[in-house]
């Protein structure tokens, strides 16, 4: 079973010119996040983005705390289902105007 998480990113994150491509549809001043799964808990994969352990570069870099307004309610998943929601939960985030960067 995986879980779905999400990492506020520092707004630095705007800077980098690959993350400002991948959101077009960004509106300023909103805030940014990273989008991903695991089959640890959020706190654990958190830690491990932030001490460069299998880490995305932006979450390591700009990872500020777990957003869990956006993921607290959504139950562990098979590994399918779970890869369809950190998908569309990241287009969701990108469609609502907030910088986000998923794998």
């Amino acid at each position: 079973m995986k879980n779905i998480y999400v990492i506020r990113l520092d707004e630095k994150v705007l800077e980098e010119r690959k993350f400002m491509e991948h959101n077009p549809q960004y509106q300023s001043g909103k805030p940014c996040f990273y989008v991903g799964m695991t089959g640890r808990t959020p706190e654990i994969r958190f830690e491990q983005h932030k001490t460069g352990y299998k880490s995305n570069k932006y979450a390591r870099k700009y990872g500020l705390w777990l957003a869990k307004k956006h993921f607290q309610k959504i139950p562990a998943l098979k590994y399918e289902e779970a890869q369809k929601k950190e998908k569309s939960l990241a287009e969701d985030l990108r469609r609502r105007g907030y910088g986000v960067w998923q794998n």
